[in-house]
């Protein structure tokens, strides 16, 4: 079986993403879920991750237990960011793998619901076309 080539962007490399064009996402990998997302403990709390009573609660320990339960990969202290854990692919913990939709789309976190207008090239997306079987 021949390996189709997939043209697209490259993640690394904002120079080379396309303009967003919402059309875009219907046939999309995800490439932007499968990039590093920062998230503040209210996207958590939006997601389920986290308790409204836990806003009285230090941080750091919110952070460790994330951390520990493995949803968090990093917190920042002083800037109060989490970066969500993804897969061993890169994959987002919350897209599937199947449809390469995400699975908590109404409470994704602000990150996410921004993206494409903030991000290393606003207003430009990291697409990569998903591979099409080659029959």
């Amino acid at each position: 079986m021949k390996s189709r080539l997939i043209i697209g962007t490259d993640r690394e490399r904002p120079e080379t993403w396309l303009r967003f064009e919402k059309h875009l996402c219907a046939s999309c990998h995800a490439t932007c879920c499968t990039m590093p997302v920062e998230v503040q403990l209210d996207d958590l709390i939006r997601l389920g991750l986290a308790d409204e009573f836990e806003r009285g609660e230090p941080m750091k320990s919110i952070a460790r237990r994330l951390q520990r339960e493995g949803i968090i990969d990093h917190f920042h202290q002083r800037s109060g960011v989490f970066t969500l854990a993804r897969r061993s692919n890169d994959d987002c913990l919350f897209l599937d793998a199947s449809s390469r939709r995400c699975t908590v789309y109404e409470r994704r976190p602000a990150t996410c619901r921004n993206h494409p207008q903030v991000g290393p090239r606003p207003g430009h997306c990291a697409y990569r076309p998903r591979a099409q079987p080659v029959g």
